[in-house]
């Protein structure tokens, strides 16, 4: 019972944190149920890291119970990298349960060094920490989960200020994960499950927030936040480009709508891809898009164009795309956007009488 009193002195602030995360997971209508699932699996997790880590401490100041100290450490030094796996897995879009393959590998080091000695052992003599041959590969491991999840994290972003500045809150707490055992020692594990759970639980509740001006199935800015756009900063918009996808209507007849979910979703990723920090990507409509250029050269705007159709060209699908330059205000907003989607429409029209395609006909074929 005292170890127990401990443990919830010790986890408190853990505690209230995750059983927060768990409530608004349970009355949140934003994420789809396959995330919450793997954000409830990833807090159960990170309750059990924190319980495995008190357990293999308390036994540490008692003295003595070597091999069971040995085990909890193999178990910690294994969950580790598997909780940085598991958010990889959680907060990337499209990600794979093969993403979690490498932090298995660890899993078997660590079991193998309780053995061996390879990664870690114990000076019975002291009690202290030894470090074996592969000694630094737990921290190996979560750095490079942390740099894969940051660098995905930052290229499915919009790359503005409002989605950065998180990430780069996410991965300070990483960082720190990698940093401050070495400065403060493994007296630094006792509150590693807490810095996690916060940073994921900030990140959390930015993504509620994002979702307000994000279209839920692209990751795209939508029409309110497109508006907003327009209002802010009117005058440093120097381009306008309209992009609206060709066939979608047969997509969704001949195959369904999650085909043509997954289409829309294909060529949002491909305008995300090409687009640079000047230049916001919104999805308007069922297949139009907008980019609005900020500050960019008549040079950039090709480049851009160029981007778009390389990125498209590799997918099997394909796009309608007008735009309008204009510099130092020569064209309104709405000027520049008509004259943009009079350009994507005459590309439209080009397209389907290129390709001999009736756009109100499904083609079976």
């Amino acid at each position: 019972m005292d170890a127990v009193k401990e443990y919830i002195l010790q986890n408190w602030a853990l505690i209230l944190v995750l059983g927060a995360f768990i409530i608004m997971l349970m009355v949140t209508v934003f994420l789809d149920k396959i995330t919450i699932i793997r954000l409830i699996i990833l807090i159960l997790s990170i309750f059990a890291l924190s319980i495995i880590v008190f357990v293999e401490f308390y036994l540490t100041d008692k003295g003595g119970y070597y091999d069971a100290r040995k085990v909890l450490m193999a178990i910690r030094y294994s969950a580790t990298p598997v909780v940085i796996a598991l958010v990889l897995y959680t907060l990337v879009k499209k990600a794979k349960w093969y993403v979690l393959l490498p932090s298995l590998l660890f899993v078997i080091v660590n079991v193998i060094s309780i053995f061996t000695g390879i990664v870690f052992d114990i000076n019975k003599d002291t009690g202290d920490l030894i470090r074996g041959a592969l000694g630094y590969l737990p921290y190996i491991g979560v750095g490079g989960y942390s740099a894969v999840l940051i660098v995905i994290l930052v290229i499915q972003s919009n790359k503005q200020p409002t989605e950065i500045i998180p990430i780069v809150f996410l991965a300070l707490a990483f960082v720190s994960g990698l940093v401050l055992p070495f400065i403060f020692g493994k007296e630094y594990s006792k509150i590693f499950c807490t810095t996690i759970a916060i940073a994921l639980f900030d990140y959390y509740v930015f993504l509620i927030l994002q979702l307000t001006k994000k279209d839920a199935l692209t990751g795209l800015l939508n029409r309110q936040a497109y508006y907003a756009s327009l209002r802010y900063g009117a005058k440093d918009i120097t381009a306008i480009v309209s992009i609206d996808m060709n066939g979608l209507k047969t997509i969704n007849d001949t195959y369904g709508h999650l085909a043509g979910d997954e289409a829309l979703w294909t060529l949002g990723y491909c305008l995300r891809r090409s687009a640079k920090s000047k230049q916001l990507v919104f999805r308007i409509g069922g297949d139009e898009f907008i980019i609005v250029c900020r500050k960019s050269s008549k040079v950039e705007l090709d480049q851009l164009i160029e981007r778009i159709k390389d990125n498209v060209s590799e997918t099997s699908y394909s796009c309608s795309i007008g735009y309008c330059y204009s510099e130092k205000e020569a064209k309104s907003i709405e000027e520049m956007a008509r004259e943009s989607d009079k350009m994507m429409y005459a590309d439209k029209a080009f397209y389907y009488s290129k390709t001999g395609k009736d756009r109100r006909v499904v083609d079976n074929k």
